[in-house]
């Protein structure tokens, strides 16, 4: 890209988040990324090892305005059956200033925990997720 303008920098507070199809509007931020796993392969007549990309690894992390009782109710429910809780998210980020939007879809989704309980006197209720990933797909990009 030649050039932009500063009102074409996407900005945050256009994003949005589904969890299973429900849409989330107390979403503060939503984060996923892909790590790369790698080895080290020995080589001769050179003194720096390659690297061989063996895995892929996605996490990510939500935080959102405490309003209900939601996330914990869908997590408990399944852990109490003796279910592994899995979920599909989807990111939405569109600025209406920027030069359009994006759209992620992240599938078998695992929350790190859940949350029955987190207060303090004081202070405006928050949730904050860390989970992992099976798989994505770039739905809109920019």
């Amino acid at each position: 890209m030649e050039g932009f303008l500063a009102d074409n920098v996407i900005n945050g507070n256009w994003g949005e988040m589904w969890f299973n199809s429900q849409y989330m509007a107390e979403v503060i931020s939503l984060k996923a990324e892909l790590n790369i796993k790698y080895e080290a392969v020995t080589r001769t007549r050179h003194l720096i090892d390659g690297q061989k990309m063996t895995g892929i690894e996605g996490k990510g992390e939500f935080k959102l305005h405490k309003v209900s009782s939601f996330i914990m109710k869908q997590v408990s429910e399944a852990l109490k059956q003796g279910k592994s809780p899995t979920f599909t998210i989807i990111s939405k980020l569109a600025d209406p200033d920027s030069f359009g939007g994006e759209r992620i879809a992240l599938y078998g989704c695992k929350l790190d925990k859940s949350i029955l309980a987190d207060w303090e006197a004081r202070k405006n209720g928050e949730e904050s997720y860390s989970f992992t990933f099976e798989d994505w797909e770039i739905l809109d990009s920019i």
